[in-house]
């Protein structure tokens, strides 16, 4: 992670400090070696969490007192971030889908509740697809599901529509319903 950090940290010091990137050093103090004040300081983690698209706690800038302190602050900082993320991607969202067909009589509604595995998925898309043109797929997801989880489960079954299939993604306010999987 900090062979892909560092060289960005580094043209940004460079370019904010004004010194040239070669004479960055792990041991060069920002305040006594280049001067840096706490507006410099603010500036530069301005442009540090606009390039890298992340918010830094303040205590990453303001206790740095040398250049390979503020590159530790800020990959560790970034790390944290990468973990996080592939944590959050690595856990298949919880749903709760409902398939409908039109009419009336047994077997109209399918229901499956659980994590959204690649397996569960594959099962959802054959029900519905043996349910046919004019079914219905209903898939809650918790509450508290990030925008790119939602449109990770919509993409999912974004190719239903072609049949016929009227696909319907929405987070729930209530509970997380019951893991079950049932047919009405």
């Amino acid at each position: 992670m900090r062979n892909l950090v560092e060289p960005r940290i580094r043209r940004l010091v460079a370019d904010h400090l004004g010194v040239g990137e070669d004479e960055l050093t792990c041991e060069l103090s920002l305040v006594e070696d280049l001067a840096a004040d706490s507006l410099d300081i603010a500036e530069l983690a301005l442009a540090v969490e606009e390039d890298l698209g992340l918010a830094f706690p303040d205590a990453v800038f303001t206790s740095a007192r040398t250049y390979g302190d503020l590159v530790a602050g800020i990959v560790g900082v970034v790390q944290a971030h990468v973990e996080t993320e592939t944590r959050r991607v690595a856990q298949p969202a919880r749903v709760w889908a409902r398939i409908v067909r039109d009419g009336t009589g047994p077997g109209r509604v399918v229901e499956h509740a659980g994590p959204l595995t690649p397996y569960a998925a594959e099962t959802i898309t054959d029900d519905v697809i043996r349910f046919g043109n004019g079914a219905r797929l209903e898939v809650t997801v918790a509450a508290d599901t990030d925008e790119g989880t939602v449109a990770r489960v919509r993409s999912e079954f974004a190719r239903l529509t072609e049949r016929g299939i009227l696909v319907h993604v929405q987070r729930d306010a209530h509970a997380a319903p019951p893991l079950a999987h049932a047919v009405a």
